[in-house]
């Protein structure tokens, strides 16, 4: 009976603590957020800073997206191929193709590389900041943390990723098309699909969630890096868990707009 009573107990710490954890992260994602566009057109404006996160997350994760959404294509495409071919309908090869990259590869596959990448790097420099004193110098030096640090993460992430997920889902459709060709399909049928049914609209409506996954990524990572504790270890802490939280949280978003666009 003590036995059961402790591990009992023991659950609900777990249980309590997670929920305080919960709240904890709403409240202080909100209170950046709130601080980010309150300063939002305060001045300093660190325009310089603002073009140098848009180079890091847009200019420099263009090879990785284009990379991860080709093979993405590629062997969605190598699946509905073989199995189109076998009931005649490898007229629908090319559609199905270019309706799920432009729709959910390319906006998803861009925001989980983005936050692989650069979310991991800006929570592992903001909580190094954050454990060796250097935010606490800057407000020493009337600098505000929001204006240096998040906001231009902010502002990067907002812009840069629609412009990835155009990446991705234009490179996801040529590894269709170059994995189909393969496979005896002539490339013009390919492309004729795709025209003929992907719209506009579908290339718009997957670009309009990006900035929601950029917000989610740069948010996170801030969050993560300003409340980093105990050193080298909670840097690691803060970057494992900007990655992981940013993925589970683009994929609830992903659903969600989804569900509202399509």
């Amino acid at each position: 009976m003590k036995l059961m009573a402790v591990m009992n107990r023991g659950a609900v710490d777990i249980a309590w603590d997670a929920l305080v954890g919960l709240f904890t992260f709403v409240g202080e994602s909100g209170l950046i957020v709130g601080d980010a566009a309150r300063r939002l057109f305060r001045k300093p404006f660190e325009v310089q800073e603002t073009i140098n996160q848009m180079a890091f997350i847009g200019v420099s994760s263009v090879p990785i997206v284009a990379l991860t959404g080709f093979f993405s294509g590629a062997v969605l495409s190598l699946y509905l191929t073989q199995f189109l071919m076998r009931y005649g309908a490898t007229g629908f090869v090319g559609a199905t193709v270019g309706l799920s990259v432009t729709r959910e590869i390319g906006p998803v596959i861009a925001g989980i590389m983005v936050a692989a990448r650069c979310g991991s790097a800006m929570a592992a420099q903001i909580g190094t900041m954050k454990v060796s004193e250097q935010i606490d110098a800057l407000k020493m030096l009337s600098v505000h943390p929001t204006n240096y640090l998040v906001l231009p993460r902010l502002i990067a992430g907002l812009t840069m990723l629609p412009v990835l997920s155009l990446v991705c889902m234009y490179s996801g459709i040529l590894g269709g098309v170059l994995v189909a060709a393969t496979y005896g399909l002539p490339i013009a049928s390919f492309m004729q699909s795709v025209q003929q049914f992907v719209q506009p609209s579908d290339f718009i409506n997957g670009c309009v969630k990006t900035p929601a996954f950029g917000l989610i990524i740069t948010v996170v990572a801030c969050q993560q890096g300003m409340r980093t504790t105990d050193g080298a270890v909670g840097v690691g802490r803060a970057t494992t868990n900007t990655v992981v939280l940013s993925m589970v949280l683009i994929y609830i978003a992903n659903f969600v707009l989804a569900r509202i666009l399509f």
